[in-house]
């Protein structure tokens, strides 16, 4: 399992410590949701502070994209170069466009589904895809349940991906934990992202990613 910290969950007074925290402790990638305040009820952070969290990261950066205008928020933030950039079906007109965009650009398409989306709506698309997230929550704000569903739609998901592009990763995001890891790994999740419970884990970030690692 690779484990996607979310910085939403950071204590932004110190966010550049906060990231080489996470990196030294052990993290594969650290995700940064960009929240418009239109897709979504919130409003995070832009290509300012993404950049200077991209230069105190040591490990690849994951960029969720919450927003309305895609394009937009593509061009902004492509120059940093992160690994994934992830945008919501649900939000984009032309997905197999925007896809070939970001590939275009030198960074991985990943496509989110919220969580009513059904998995086979990206069946035609997974080929151009390296990742498809799956929201566990629903998207603005940390913090929330996991939503028990998601187990059996990640398994969906495998199995359209097992057809249609094997390399393909499954990430999943929201509610997290040590609790649910392990089915979600026996779902063929690759990727977690979990935010609350690295941030406040009693024992700390180390001991957390450990944690959904084994």
């Amino acid at each position: 399992m690779l484990v996607a910290p979310s910085i939403l969950s950071a204590d932004f007074g110190r966010l550049a410590e906060e990231v080489r925290a996470i990196c030294d402790a052990g993290c594969d990638l650290v995700h940064v949701d960009v929240m418009d305040g239109h897709f979504v009820p919130n409003m995070t952070i832009g290509p300012v502070v993404v950049e200077a969290v991209a230069k105190a990261a040591t490990k690849p950066l994951d960029v969720h994209l919450m927003v309305e205008d895609n394009n937009f928020f593509v061009d902004l933030f492509a120059p940093l170069k992160p690994e994934f950039i992830s945008f919501h079906l649900e939000s984009e007109r032309h997905p197999d466009r925007l896809m070939h965009k970001i590939r275009d650009l030198g960074i991985r398409p990943a496509l989110v589904l919220n969580p009513h989306t059904l998995p086979e709506m990206t069946e035609y698309l997974l080929e151009g895809l390296d990742m498809v997230l799956l929201m566990s929550v629903n998207p603005g704000f940390g913090g929330q349940k996991f939503i028990p569903q998601v187990i059996e739609k990640a398994k969906r998901l495998k199995d359209l991906i097992e057809k249609r592009n094997p390399d393909c990763l499954i990430e999943v995001d929201g509610g997290v934990s040590d609790r649910n890891i392990a089915e979600l790994k026996a779902a063929g999740v690759d990727v977690a992202v979990a935010g609350s419970y690295v941030f406040k884990h009693p024992q700390g970030y180390a001991e957390a990613i450990a944690s959904l690692k084994q």
